[in-house]
């Protein structure tokens, strides 16, 4: 019998190698563009994607979103929050509300009236990546029903450009719809009432029936069923609503192709290989692990899909050392097994940017070692000709790609002798207890020394780092970079937009400052731009939430600092005003996780390199005078391993990574650090082992549900609650502001709280910041007059 050997991706990019989808979304939401145009704009975009796949045996279909998959899934059932609920609008219109609080000032309700704004949804990391999803509200009724208008519009526009653009029939792609599972639906969201999630999958299994029917009836043979939830620990009730959930969905008159990926199976192998569906997806990159047990236990009569080049890094794939491995599992399920195998990424790649081909000014020794989406595709299309016709009818390919990974192995630039000295000294240490890692005083001593030096009321204000990047910042950078400004012109505007941020936050009375932070493009990227070790490139953006792209600095080598990154703007920012300045860096796990990563050592290695360097500009900074300091590791939850047995290991070394970049500073130098959009509760032990002075936190969307943890846990040193949600245009009020802040005074004393937005405010506008900030610090200068009422009675 012969090996069927086709070719699959689990999903493209959805922004556009240009990022044209951002740009649509942002017209259209400023009015200035109409819901048909932004459709077309979508439309376009889909054209083009599935053009980019021709060579495949399958397209993928409705992994395409104007926000967010986990939304439109939800959108397809029939289900949004009740708060949603009620008005008649296009289903785009529909999905803004919900993951914006608003959508286009175009869009009207009943008789033309204006949308009232409502509270956005909560928005969380899927999984362990940086890309955000809107979370699914549930309660005991709620109840779901089927609109599959988008995934058959999809459907429909698929199959005619395979007719316009592709080869006749039998090596047409078939395109194949993407829906995300129903158990995995349910796991990403929250009960809102306290009632069993799982005890609406009866409810629930009857509307994808139905969904499954319809692109059936629709000549779908084959349907992509994600369910990464399979690469977490599960108990026993989630095994089970596997078990019911597709032993109901077998019925059904399509292919499932069940696909995981973002790490191994583990103890759910058993559960995945025995589910009755036609084929299983296996992330053979993050799950290589599985691979020789999964094939111990495999049916003939299913197709095994691989993911055998990563859909989460843009390092090229060692095709000659995957061959080593695939080959004999090829020999393997032709021989003894018989079937089909099919090959693709790992999982979607809407986690790397769209195609290598577009950096013409990328650094020329680096380029040839990496490959985005496009060319991971094309890397896909020479191992499965390898697999059918041998690796001489490729032999050019993997020669050139041979001398690529080789170049990469061998570089001198990849490894220097004094970073490895230096991470060799912290190493030899036990990082926590000693001068890497220890304060010089427990945090109650240090208190005490700050408050008498910074004279801070009670509910002290700021914000957590950025201002506006208004168009005059973006097209000063833009000018910068195509050298068409001048360096000293540059930094005067610079200059003066930092002045404009000192003087508005004094006008609003905000107690600790922030430059604002308008020389900066992102606060990963502008780092990277300064470190040995860091590749950037031009466009290659990939999608965090909506139409926020950010550009993943691409970290190759060992990392050095050659001199001070943030020294002189900070100073320049105190210049302008008598009131605390707080020096703003990212700390070495955030700087990690959102980069691009070397793969050819250790994360926890790479991650001390990256502290160290945070390390000398914290001391510089101290020393320059700052005498408070934030290091945000917004990315330190979505760091976690996706199983909670490996969750130690990695907590130990970014805590310790943290601690060496903060704690080398004098007592009376204030540490703050910031997370945001994670769950928090479950590490909290390990939040508190930072040892930062003062932490500020993500909670307005969650209504500070986070703060409930602290009922159980005594967290000993000072917090910010975040009071606003700035990823919604929608400006807060004084008395939401003071509502929220009560609730964390109930299980925080109000010694050790700070008023402070979510987030950095740099994608929102000044006409919405100024509103909200001046409703924050009223809110916190009644909150003191109350405290000071209750005290005197």
């Amino acid at each position: 019998m012969t090996l069927q050997i086709q070719l699959h991706s689990l999903g493209f990019p959805r922004i556009g190698a240009q990022r044209e989808l951002k740009f649509a979304l942002e017209a259209y939401w400023r009015g200035e563009a109409s819901l048909a145009t932004l459709k077309a704009q979508g439309a376009r975009l889909r054209r083009l994607h599935w053009a980019r796949q021709a060579g495949l045996d399958f397209w993928p279909v409705g992994d395409f979103s104007f926000y967010d998959h986990v939304l439109d899934m939800g959108l397809t059932l029939g289900h949004v929050p009740e708060r949603f609920a009620g008005v008649a609008l296009d289903p785009l219109d529909t999905a803004f509300r919900v993951a914006r609080g608003r959508t286009a000032p175009t869009a009207r309700g009943p008789h033309g009236a204006p949308l009232p704004d409502a509270p956005a949804a909560e928005m969380t990391k899927w999984f362990d990546t940086n890309y955000h999803c809107i979370v699914p509200e549930f309660h005991a009724g709620t109840t779901f029903e089927l609109d599959a208008s988008r995934l058959v519009e999809q459907l429909v526009e698929a199959r005619q450009v395979a007719a316009e653009t592709c080869p006749p029939v039998e090596g047409r792609p078939q395109p194949r719809p993407v829906i995300l599972g129903p158990v995995s639906y349910l796991a990403l969201g929250k009960s809102k009432d306290g009632s069993d999630r799982l005890a609406l999958l009866e409810r629930l299994l009857p509307v994808y029936t139905r969904l499954l029917q319809t692109l059936a009836d629709r000549g779908v043979h084959w349907v992509q069923v994600d369910e990464p939830i399979l690469a977490t620990e599960l108990g026993a009730d989630w095994k089970h609503a596997f078990q019911t959930a597709y032993h109901q969905l077998k019925a059904c008159p399509v292919k499932l192709l069940l696909t995981t990926y973002f790490g191994p199976l583990r103890d759910n192998l058993h559960l995945a290989v025995n589910l009755p569906v036609a084929g299983l997806h296996l992330d053979a990159v993050r799950g290589r692990e599985d691979l020789q047990p999964l094939l111990n236990l495999w049916p003939k009569h299913k197709v095994l899909s691989l993911g055998v080049v990563d859909g989460r890094n843009v390092w090229k794939t060692d095709l000659n050392a995957t061959l080593d491995w695939l080959e004999p599992v090829a020999e393997r399920l032709e021989g003894a097994l018989g079937g089909q195998l099919w090959l693709a990424p790992s999982c979607s790649l809407l986690h790397v940017p769209v195609d290598l081909d577009t950096e013409t000014d990328l650094d020329s020794e680096v380029k040839p070692w990496l490959a985005f989406a496009q060319q991971k595709l094309q890397e896909l299309q020479v191992l499965g000709q390898a697999l059918r016709e041998g690796r001489a009818a490729v032999a050019a390919a993997l020669q050139a790609n041979q001398a690529a990974c080789q170049a990469r192995r061998t570089s001198a630039r990849v490894h220097h002798p004094v970073v490895r000295d230096a991470v060799h000294e912290a190493l030899g240490a036990a990082v926590s207890s000693t001068r890497w890692g220890q304060r010089q005083s427990p945090h109650a001593v240090r208190a005490q020394v700050q408050a008498q030096q910074l004279q801070l009321p009670l509910y002290p204000t700021t914000t957590i780092g950025s201002f506006p990047q208004t168009l005059a910042i973006r097209q000063a950078r833009s000018e910068h970079k195509a050298g068409r400004l001048s360096d000293a012109a540059y930094q005067a505007l610079m200059a003066a937009e930092i002045e404009r941020a000192v003087r508005e936050q004094e006008a609003l009375g905000l107690d600790v400052l922030v430059h604002g932070e308008a020389e900066r493009n992102d606060m990963v990227e502008y780092f990277g731009e300064q470190l040995e070790g860091f590749a950037i490139s031009r466009f290659g953006w990939v999608q965090s939430y909506g139409s926020r792209c950010v550009k993943p600095p691409i970290l190759f080598g060992d990392i050095r600092r050659p001199q001070a990154m943030t020294v002189a703007w900070t100073r320049l920012a105190q210049s302008f005003t008598h009131k605390p300045m707080k020096g703003m860096l990212t700390g070495p796990v955030t700087l990690l996780n959102w980069s691009f990563v070397r793969d050819d050592q250790p994360r926890a290695d790479t991650c001390l390199q990256l502290a160290l360097a945070v390390r000398d500009e914290v001391l510089d900074l101290e020393r320059a005078g700052v005498r408070i300091i934030q290091i945000d590791e917004a990315a330190l939850r979505e760091g976690l391993p996706l199983r909670q047995a490996d969750w130690p290991a990695y907590l130990r070394w970014a805590v310790d990574a943290f601690r060496v970049a903060a704690n080398g500073v004098a007592d009376a130098t204030q540490i703050h650090t910031h997370m945001c959009y994670s769950e928090f509760n479950d590490i909290l032990p390990a939040i508190a082992e930072l040892d930062a002075d003062v932490i500020t936190i993500e909670t307005s969307r969650s209504d500070m549900e986070l703060l409930q943890a602290f009922e159980h846990f005594d967290y000993p040193n000072q917090i910010g609650p975040g009071v606003y949600d700035i990823h919604s245009p929608r400006v807060p009020t004084q008395a939401q502001i003071e509502q929220l802040m009560r609730k964390a005074a109930e299980r925080i004393p109000a010694e050790r709280l700070w008023v402070n937005p979510d987030c950095g405010l740099k994608t929102r506008q000044w006409a919405e910041v100024i509103p909200a900030l001046r409703h924050m610090v009223a809110a916190a200068q009644a909150l003191r007059q109350a405290h000071a009422v209750q005290r005197a009675a």
